[in-house]
């Protein structure tokens, strides 16, 4: 990093999407399929070397790109990836890991339907304004902690990951990271908040309805345990931490409205310096929340390296293996997926909100949503006034779709995998990844295609 940084300013090669064809989406489809597969077949063996397994596909990806277009385009291509897409990524979500970490609730909560909807609920709630990681963190130990005694668990788990850390985050820029990148491109912070906010209620009240007929119906016949004759009332711990995420909110805010118009190129990737700024913020916090928090609480919340290390190991091999396919969807009409991006537009140029809906939303749940957004958003124009404006239903369409179908997959939205892999850690017994999706499409796709048809404006 030390010669990159020192090295002069130039421009790096770019890949050209347009002449890439199939086989270059070959190492994204096998890292996706070693995620979904792996855990199931071969779970020793995956747990124990998935890190070198995502680094493998990764170099799959880099080493046919400097054979083809030089060593100088895989570089630049990964530096790309790794410091305008995934560093501030990993940041963040690690910062956000460590702080509500150390969040301990505590008290003899048993896991009955009203608790169970009064948790996903509140969740859904704060995660436009804590994130939906944050909340996610927040939350995921005490619900699993309160259900871990029934029979049926997974359930629980599973709707979790659809309301707090999917469809809870779209109201607001802090909620979700595609629409913090949309707030960066020029979309005002509380445009979501007043044009979603009508989609965003009733998808999770029908989700949540959902899950309320179905945890009833799952724990008719269960035996619940005897509440305690002196039960310990609630309590939260590890307060510490609440100034911690508002530093967390704050930071963020502060780095997209400071702008010093200082870049520092590193071979060919601008880093804006209020982006350094904030990452290291977010990294100072995280060690405070490590310093201030009692050791005990994060011992009473079973708090481990590994969820975090999973994910980060794992995304970094996505955000490498996925270049050549967001470069092929940038190439637009001209790459190989001009069929596909054809279809949201009209012949006389008009955009089909509904089809923005369900493209973004669909890929989205197999890439990373912040980019595919941004695809789609450059795709409708790029220009913040005429989307917020007369192309106000094409965006609200892109913003709904990355945000509420990241939730089809488990990497869809980050929170998503490290929810599973808390929840699996403390012994749930998770859906694979295909098993996750039967979940997925079986209750969220009838919701979508609902809110598709009340709210999503048609040509």
């Amino acid at each position: 990093m030390a010669l990159l940084v020192s090295s002069p300013a130039h421009a790096a090669p770019a890949l050209d999407g347009a002449a890439m064809g199939w086989p270059w989406a070959l190492p994204f489809a096998g890292i996706l399929l070693s995620i979904a597969t792996g855990p199931l077949l071969l779970p020793k063996f995956w747990h124990a070397h998935y890190g070198k397994i995502a680094a493998a596909w990764a170099l799959l990806t880099l080493i046919p790109i400097a054979f083809i277009s030089g060593i100088g385009a895989a570089l630049a291509a990964f530096v790309h990836a790794m410091l305008a897409e995934y560093l501030s990524f990993i940041v963040l979500l690690f910062a956000l890991y460590v702080v509500a970490g150390g969040i301990l609730i505590t008290g003899d909560l048993r896991g009955t339907p009203t608790l169970n909807a009064g948790v996903l609920a509140f969740g859904t709630l704060i995660a436009s304004i804590v994130g939906t990681t944050g909340a996610a963190m927040i939350l995921v130990r005490p619900l699993i902690r309160a259900n871990a005694g029934r029979t049926h668990n997974t359930h629980v788990v599973v709707f979790f990951i659809f309301l707090v850390a999917n469809i809870g985050g779209a109201l607001s820029p802090l909620g979700d990271p595609p629409l913090f990148v949309g707030f960066l491109r020029g979309v005002d912070f509380f445009w979501t908040t007043a044009h979603m906010w009508i989609e965003t209620t009733v998808a999770a009240a029908l989700v949540l309805a959902i899950f309320i007929a179905l945890d009833i119906w799952l724990g008719r016949n269960e035996k619940r345990a005897p509440v305690p004759p002196q039960a310990e009332q609630l309590r939260i711990r590890g307060l510490v931490n609440l100034p911690l995420i508002a530093l967390i909110i704050g930071a963020i805010l502060l780095s997209a409205t400071w702008k010093p118009g200082i870049t520092i190129t590193i071979y060919g990737t601008g880093v804006a310096l209020q982006n350094l700024v904030r990452d290291g913020v977010l990294i100072v916090l995280a060690l405070l929340s490590l310093r201030l928090t009692p050791a005990e609480h994060r011992a009473a919340n079973d708090f481990t390296w590994e969820p975090i290390a999973e994910v980060a190991k794992l995304f970094a091999g996505i955000f490498v293996c996925i270049i050549p396919v967001l470069a092929m969807l940038e190439a637009g009409r001209n790459g190989l997926f001009a069929p596909l991006l054809n279809v949201v537009t009209a012949h006389d140029g008009a955009p089909h909100p509904a089809a923005y809906f369900w493209l973004t939303g669909l890929l989205s749940a197999l890439l990373d949503n912040a980019p595919t957004y941004l695809v789609f958003f450059q795709l409708a124009g790029g220009n913040p006034a005429d989307l917020m404006g007369s192309l106000a239903a094409t965006l609200a369409a892109i913003s709904m779709g990355a945000v509420f179908m990241g939730a089809l997959t488990y990497i869809g939205n980050a929170p998503n995998f490290m929810v599973y892999a808390i929840a699996s850690e403390r012994g749930v017994k998770m859906p694979s990844f295909f098993g996750y999706m039967l979940w997925s499409c079986a209750v969220l796709l009838p919701v979508f295609a609902l809110i598709t048809a009340v709210f999503v404006a048609r040509p």
